[in-house]
């Protein structure tokens, strides 16, 4: 893959998360803010940006969206094929809850 291909790919992939970001906090605010693992501060910047400002965000050479995660027993928790898919699912999404919201630098 080229690197022009690449940045394209990361541009549209910012763009459609800033997209539905912003979509999720107006359709409800606090199930967004979970939902992203955003704080506050960083839903009301999403929240007010305009579309030209969204564009130029999105432009960015590095991905804005990422993995809410970096432990592995989440990570076999999510992808694991088991019968008891739903209270796996659901005890994962505890854990996720309880890492803080990251704070802008």
């Amino acid at each position: 893959m080229e690197t022009n291909q690449i940045l394209d790919e990361i541009r549209d992939i910012n763009l459609s998360y800033l997209l539905l970001a912003k979509q999720m906090l107006r359709d409800d605010r606090v199930s967004a803010v979970y939902r992203l693992g955003i704080n506050q501060d960083l839903a009301d910047i999403l929240d007010n940006l305009s579309s030209a400002q969204l564009i130029k965000m999105a432009a960015s050479n590095m991905l804005l969206c990422r993995f809410r995660f970096d432990d592995r027993l989440i990570a076999e928790m999510l992808t694991s094929d088991n019968r008891e898919q739903a209270v796996i699912k659901s005890h994962a999404a505890i854990l996720m809850a309880g890492k803080p919201a990251e704070a802008i630098a």
